[in-house]
């Protein structure tokens, strides 16, 4: 293949510089390989391989969060806060309020176990007592604001005679064999007993059948 002539002139009929020389070489150069190229392709009968594209850039798009949603989260998140706190409070309070009653209960049934014994001995004390003396009048008067004292607060007594023994509610002294009597009968009250609800103040002292 024949090179172009070169030439030593520039457009305008001015010398070329040296710089505009090596351009001009340059690109006769590339130009000339260009042709080689298309000229070997041609005689192997392949096309001639296209220029390698330019390497793109893959540009990474910033996501910026949805404020709408960030705010919806952190409500979510503070309600959930909220939702466990006042579980936790209700839990405390039913929590104090049965150790608040619990308290209450077994402070009355210690006031009440410290009474038994003077409402005994006032009960004792009117058994012995003549029944028309001003005496026998006021220790009855006494007993029985106790007693109301006591029902007032919800004590009740265990005067089981008659009844099946049990166990829960009653604390046998001893046994006696009676005609008419099935055994396992209370068959005589010895010291009566109470009981708060389903607390078992003191059992009921009794003598039951054999």
């Amino acid at each position: 293949m024949t090179k172009p002539k070169r030439k030593d002139r520039a457009a305008d009929g001015r010398p070329e510089t040296a710089e505009q020389a090596e351009e001009r070489a340059r690109t006769e150069e590339e130009t000339a390989a260009a042709g080689e190229a298309a000229a070997d392709a041609a005689s192997n009968g392949t096309e001639p391989a296209d220029p390698p594209a330019p390497a793109e850039v893959e540009v990474e798009e910033e996501t910026e969060e949805d404020p709408l949603a960030k705010l919806a989260a952190e409500r979510d998140e503070y309600l959930q806060l909220a939702q466990r706190a006042q579980a936790d409070f209700e839990n405390y309070r039913k929590r104090a309020a049965k150790d608040m009653a619990a308290a209450g209960a077994r402070a009355k049934i210690g006031l009440v176990r410290d009474l038994l014994p003077v409402i005994d001995n006032l009960e004792r004390a009117l058994a012995s007592a003549d029944g028309d003396s001003a005496l026998a009048q006021g220790v009855r008067l006494v007993l029985s604001d106790l007693n109301g004292v006591l029902a007032r607060e919800g004590v009740s007594t265990l005067e089981p005679e008659g009844e099946q023994f049990d166990p829960t509610f009653h604390e046998a002294l001893s046994t006696r064999s009676e005609d008419g009597a099935e055994a396992g009968v209370v068959l005589d009250v010895v010291e009566k007993g109470y009981r708060l609800g389903d607390t078992v103040i003191r059992p009921a002292r009794v003598v039951v059948s054999a």
